[in-house]
């Protein structure tokens, strides 16, 4: 069994932390002010996209040679109408690069709270997409995933990060601007 730290107590970081939970995994719930110790090996960035420098600079020693999951989708959250990061790069490229020790992961950003808690789309089974270069991280990652229920896809390396980003830019502003509902979204049938 995995253990896997949550950082961020949102309803995304919860609803992963119950995912997690609900497949027997040890869980630990970190708020961003909380003081304990890292102690998962999987460690689950459940922070919006403008607070990721901050959670790096204050945790990242902490984060060197474990599996760190970005969830974050970085888009421009005044406006709501383009990603922030260079259209060659993506939010999971600049932690890698910030984390070279650590195995990064793009997951998650495709999906909304509800979708993880339920497990499901509509009629279907939620799919979490994950995106990595490291097969081993990426694996045990999708062993959280599936024994909680819902179904794992392997989309490739993280270079693959970007285009999961606009997906889930996509979806977001979606749901902000009430065309599609939060419990819908994306799944593979």
């Amino acid at each position: 069994m995995a253990h896997v730290s949550i950082i961020g107590t949102g309803t995304m970081g919860q609803a992963i932390a119950g995912l997690a939970g609900k497949g027997g995994h040890a869980v630990q719930l970190l708020g961003r002010n909380d003081q304990d110790k890292v102690a998962g090996d999987i460690v689950v960035l459940a922070v919006p996209y403008p607070e990721v420098q901050q959670v790096l600079a204050e945790r990242g020693d902490q984060l060197a040679g474990k599996t760190v999951v970005d969830i974050t989708n970085p888009l421009n959250f005044e406006t709501f109408d383009s990603l922030v990061v260079p259209a060659d790069s993506s939010a999971a490229a600049g932690i890698a690069a910030a984390l070279p020790d650590s195995k990064v992961l793009k997951a998650f950003n495709t999906n909304f709270a509800a979708t993880l808690s339920s497990g499901k789309v509509g009629d279907g089974a939620t799919t979490v997409l994950i995106a990595g270069d490291d097969a081993d991280a990426k694996a045990e990652l999708a062993g959280v995933i599936t024994g909680g229920g819902l179904r794992a896809v392997d989309a490739g390396a993280l270079s693959r990060a970007r285009e999961l980003e606009a997906i889930g830019f996509v979806q977001l502003t979606l749901a902000v601007g009430e065309k599609v509902d939060w419990t819908g979204g994306f799944t593979l049938n």
